[in-house]
């Protein structure tokens, strides 16, 4: 039985069915080369950022200055892909950038000839995957030949058609990189403030104030604020979290597919709201561990955390500090030589809370957290809408192409 080529979603007045194109039939190479040395900006393609400024994709260094003489001139609008993978994954790329760059030899350039240039763009990024990886060739590196990418088969609709899809998810892109860059400018800001709202090292007032404040910040050692917690409650139905580095405390079952407390449940420790936990794991971010306030009003974690309350002070802010770049410094030096229990740094409860910190007034406390929750209330929005927009494009290229 013939398999009909038409795609689940279409616009109105579209009914034909797709037909199968050469991809050689869709498109012209473009083989200008350069004639001297950096004659345009060197260009990188890379498989998530698109087509980028060599030197910004090298951490502000420019690999291909010894010669590059020879290399393909990529003009705007032109297309291009890297021909070799290590992870038999192809991704091709348009030069929305600048006028011209040039672009190693490696990376083959051609231009839409018989396409619209917006659907072609997906339409060689998404459906096409598995001829790509059995057009590529090689045992550890895949290298897909340029004659071999031609001779690929796709499903292509009328040019109308192409103009009315290629439109929506171009529009689509829009909105995501706009949404990316708002967000990162977000993330950026809120990096840029902690460093500055709080004092640096050898400082004892922060280098940005709220207006009204000017006494300096007092060190205190923490165990001269804090109560350990070790309640237990084998009744309490609050729910189970842990805390992650990148967003505090989450509930488990969203990390973990099944519940892995077992028999230790009875043991968990019962927290309410804005008592405080430090998780002593390792972790990228945070490689000598974690500490958050509860937001909820009551979870029971793990009984390996240590568990605290806070007299006097905003538990928010104390948190913030704990978690803040200087504090890992002072964590170093608790930590003995390779020790680990379990995957924890083999800190003790009496050991974390000789940690030295500096704060301010209380008031000023509730304001700097009360800031900050406004940035990451901003940037949990944003992300959300990314996450959103990112959703609706995967369902229309699932829908929208066969």
């Amino acid at each position: 039985m013939k398999e009909t080529k038409k795609p689940a979603v279409r616009f109105h007045g579209f009914s034909n069915e797709w037909e199968q194109y050469k991809v050689g039939e869709l498109i012209e190479d473009y083989t200008e080369k350069t004639i001297v040395q950096n004659q345009y900006p060197v260009l990188t393609s890379s498989q998530q950022q698109g087509i980028v400024r060599q030197e910004e994709y090298f951490a502000d260094r420019q690999v291909t200055t010894n010669d590059n003489i020879g290399y393909f001139v990529l003009p705007f609008g032109y297309f291009t892909y890297r021909s070799r993978s290590d992870t038999d994954v192809f991704v091709f790329n348009r030069n929305d950038l600048i006028d011209k760059g040039i672009i190693s030899y490696y990376y083959p350039v051609f231009v839409p000839k018989a396409c619209d240039s917006n659907f072609l763009l997906r339409r060689l990024n998404y459906g096409i995957r598995k001829q790509l990886s059995m057009a590529a060739e090689g045992t550890g590196q895949k290298v897909l030949a340029h004659g071999k990418f031609k001779d690929m088969i796709v499903d292509v609709p009328a040019k109308e058609e192409q103009i009315k899809i290629g439109s929506i998810f171009e529009d689509i892109d829009n909105l995501i990189t706009h949404r990316q860059s708002k967000l990162e400018k977000l993330q950026d800001l809120k990096a840029s403030m902690l460093e500055k709202m709080f004092p640096k090292d050898g400082a004892d007032v922060p280098e940005i104030r709220f207006r009204g404040f000017s006494r300096v910040w007092k060190t205190i050692c923490l165990k001269d604020i804090t109560s350990e917690i070790t309640r237990t409650d084998k009744t309490s139905y609050a729910p189970i979290m842990m805390i992650t580095a990148a967003s505090g405390f989450i509930d488990q079952a969203d990390r973990y597919s099944f519940d892995n407390a077992g028999h230790s449940l009875a043991k968990y420790i019962v927290l309410k709201k804005g008592e405080l936990a430090y998780n002593h794991g390792a972790s990228k971010l945070r490689p000598y561990g974690s500490c958050f306030a509860l937001e909820v009003d009551e979870a029971r974690i793990p009984y390996v955390y240590h568990c605290f309350t806070i007299s006097d002070h905003n538990p928010y802010f104390i948190s913030r500090v704990l978690n803040n770049k200087g504090i890992e410094k002072q964590l170093r030096r608790l930590v003995t030589s390779g020790a680990r229990m379990d995957g924890l740094l083999n800190i003790s409860y009496e050991e974390y809370t000789t940690i030295k910190i500096q704060l301010p007034e209380k008031d000023e406390q509730d304001k700097i957290v009360a800031y900050f929750k406004n940035i990451e209330n901003l940037i949990d929005f944003s992300q959300q809408e990314l996450n959103k927009l990112q959703s609706i494009k995967k369902v229309l290229l699932e829908k929208m192409f066969v």
